[in-house]
């Protein structure tokens, strides 16, 4: 018997409430490492660039897009371009923030070996600190899929993008908050689309407070 249509919609509630499981976890996750990345961008003196392979990729792409259009400048370097040469364009005065789910991408690992060798502070974001691609890094970030369920069969990355997506959200609109990089920068750096025609702006992202959320 084929399933009704009131079978599909609670299968697509309940992937949505796993995978929203999954991102209501990562907040007690966010812990002193988080701190100190943010601290390493601020004093890095060059750019932050961003990399990774696959829907990790597809993060760290989106990271430096959101960090360069909230004040922190940076750009995304896929990991094959970069051991096909690309890595040249990084240099000892930037950071690096690399994304992989296993840590077990023998390319992503290459890669921040070359570049720490290079002189480069690399952040590894990754769900196994014990794997290759942690070890080979500077510093490393944990973050976890709970449940794990919220990735279908534990294999297909869903829920572990979205965590991945999330935690760079919240250091984009931290690094914001703290540069008082205001709407009218905003704007005026996004020209184009619904952006660039916005001219009743909303107060700034204020700067975290000591003690609590400001």
């Amino acid at each position: 018997m084929s399933a009704t249509a009131a079978d599909l919609v609670q299968h697509a509630r309940e992937s949505i409430l796993r995978e929203s499981q999954a991102l209501a976890n990562l907040a007690d996750q966010i812990d002193e490492t988080f701190a100190e990345v943010v601290a390493a961008v601020q004093r890095c003196a060059g750019k932050v660039v961003t990399t990774g392979a696959g829907t990790s990729g597809i993060m760290a792409d989106r990271l430096a897009h959101l960090l360069s259009v909230s004040g922190t400048p940076a750009f995304f370097l896929p990991s094959q371009d970069a051991l096909h040469g690309g890595m040249g364009a990084v240099t000892g005065d930037d950071l690096v923030i690399a994304f992989s789910k296993g840590g077990q991408s023998a390319e992503l690992t290459q890669l921040v070996e070359r570049l720490v060798e290079r002189g480069s502070e690399v952040v590894a974001v990754t769900e196994r600190p014990d794997s290759p691609f942690a070890a080979a890094a500077t510093r490393i970030v944990h973050i976890a899929t709970d449940p794990i369920e919220a990735d279908a069969g534990g294999l297909i990355a869903l829920g572990s993008t979205l965590v991945a997506g999330a935690w760079g959200d919240a250091l984009t609109v931290t690094l914001m908050g703290l540069r008082g990089f205001s709407w009218e920068e905003v704007v005026q750096i996004h020209p184009a689309g619904i952006v660039g025609q916005q001219r009743d702006l909303p107060e700034s992202i204020a700067a975290p407070q000591r003690g609590g959320v400001a």
